[in-house]
């Protein structure tokens, strides 16, 4: 199969292209636009692969996406803006790329006539979840102009489906984690502020829950859905480990071997969700679960960015 992966030079999409080299025998092309958060240099390793292949485009621009798609069985769809912070003070940019962008990856994907479109979007779009878990059906509703324009972009990506018959599948992820995750993230940020002696910004009173996804378990269970799942459908991928921000701050600060004297409590987010929890019963029925016990994935986490200060202090200085 050619599998052409947008995004494939940011954080998840990089491990993913990484993971179908080592176990598929797919060719690979990554069409990224290598804005802030895209860097060749996420896909170093794999570069001389003969099966690897990068086009440096935009997903707005029609034209570069039509001549790079042409002859591609297959579309994983990463390319997004996606930090919430970065959305509240310049929603523009996730407006255009998430949801202009996923239109211009769909439309030309039904022109070339792909057999399998894999959307990949994330659990914020049901907002806050208070109890329970969320499941597939559950109405979205988002509470950020980033997870605004990321059900934004689901929607297109089903509509496309139901008008087009374009075989679309979703996947809707919790918060991932692990290596090459620039470092505005959380589990970044804080490893690499504490290995460079700074302090780590805690939202709030830190309670917060997130359910954590080491992404090279989440890349499997990509795979599974763009080639095994239900065309039309949605598909939950979580990791099953909710816990607390101050819960995950705690583990870090022991990881680098600090005290909690090391944290600074800044003012919380505004609108910022209290909980994610997402039903992972049907991704599970189709064979998949997550591998990685959280602490030990945790501390290979830290232990990568202590091994890597070449990667990431560029990108801080930046």
């Amino acid at each position: 199969m050619r599998v052409l992966v947008t995004g494939g030079a940011g954080f998840i999409g990089s491990n993913f292209v990484r993971w179908l080299l080592a176990n598929r025998d797919d060719e690979v092309t990554v069409f990224d636009a290598l804005t802030y958060a895209g860097n060749l240099a996420n896909l170093a390793d794999v570069a001389d692969d003969v099966r690897y292949s990068f086009v440096h485009a935009d997903i707005c621009d029609r034209a570069a996406m039509l001549a790079a798609m042409d002859g591609h069985e297959l579309v994983v769809h990463f390319a997004a803006e996606s930090h919430v912070d970065r959305s509240i003070v310049a929603p523009d940019e996730f407006a255009r790329t998430n949801c202009l962008g996923t239109n211009v990856v769909c439309d030309v994907a039904r022109q070339v006539g792909v057999q399998r479109l894999l959307h990949v979007s994330t659990d914020e779009v049901y907002g806050s979840v208070e109890e329970g878990s969320s499941v597939e059906t559950d109405p979205l509703e988002p509470r950020s102009p980033y997870s605004a324009s990321k059900a934004g972009s689901d929607l297109i990506a089903l509509s496309y489906h139901a008008t087009h018959d374009l075989p679309v599948v979703v996947t809707r992820s919790s918060n991932q984690f692990g290596p090459y995750q620039y470092p505005e993230k959380v589990i970044p940020l804080f490893v690499t502020n504490l290995l460079d002696g700074l302090n780590v910004p805690l939202y709030g009173d830190g309670l917060n829950i997130r359910d954590w996804l080491f992404v090279e378990d989440n890349c499997p269970g990509l795979d599974l859905v763009l080639r095994r799942g239900e065309v039309g459908e949605v598909y939950n991928i979580g990791g099953g480990n909710e816990i607390t921000n101050r819960v995950l701050t705690d583990r870090i600060l022991e990881l680098c071997g600090v005290d909690e004297s090391r944290i600074t409590y800044v003012d919380d987010r505004l609108g910022h969700d209290r909980r994610y929890s997402i039903d992972t019963a049907k991704i599970n029925a189709l064979g998949w679960s997550s591998e990685r016990p959280f602490d030990d994935a945790l501390e290979a986490t830290v232990a990568w960015y202590r091994d890597n200060r070449a990667w990431w202090e560029p990108l801080k200085t930046a």
